[in-house]
């Protein structure tokens, strides 16, 4: 899958997600479901998300042999850049811990499932 394809895609999946946190508050009324800088949280994911599979990307296309490297080197500066962002937003903002922790991981893992299910199409593309 190249760049452009994965672009298309990741903006059409930014998309129904977006929709469907935006049509959760109507499903759930009277109920916390969101918290009140969701979209700072989807903003960051999404992002580093972004900027994570075009750097395995470029170290895929420039030296297939260190794939490997650095698909675990993205995941670990996302996690790291997501445990950071984690702590800022834990200090700067008082709430209810448990919607965040829902909203994060849930975000976090959905992104993160994309990720790793585009990469292992490149991978297996590079297999043939």
């Amino acid at each position: 899958m190249n760049l452009l394809k994965f672009t298309l895609f990741y903006i059409g999946y930014c998309l129904v997600l977006g929709g469907i946190a935006t049509a959760l508050p109507g499903f759930f009324p009277g109920t916390m479901v969101l918290v009140p800088k969701f979209w700072l949280i989807f903003g960051f994911l999404s992002g580093i998300t972004f900027i994570a599979y075009v750097v395995v990307y470029m170290g895929m296309k420039r030296s297939p042999e260190s794939s490997i490297m650095a698909i675990m080197g993205s995941i670990a500066l996302k996690m790291l850049f997501s445990m950071a962002f984690v702590l800022i937003y834990s200090l700067k903002a008082k709430g209810n811990g448990l919607v965040f922790v829902l909203n994060f991981f849930s975000l976090y893992l959905l992104f993160s499932f994309f990720e790793i299910y585009c990469l292992l199409r490149n991978l297996r593309h590079q297999n043939k």
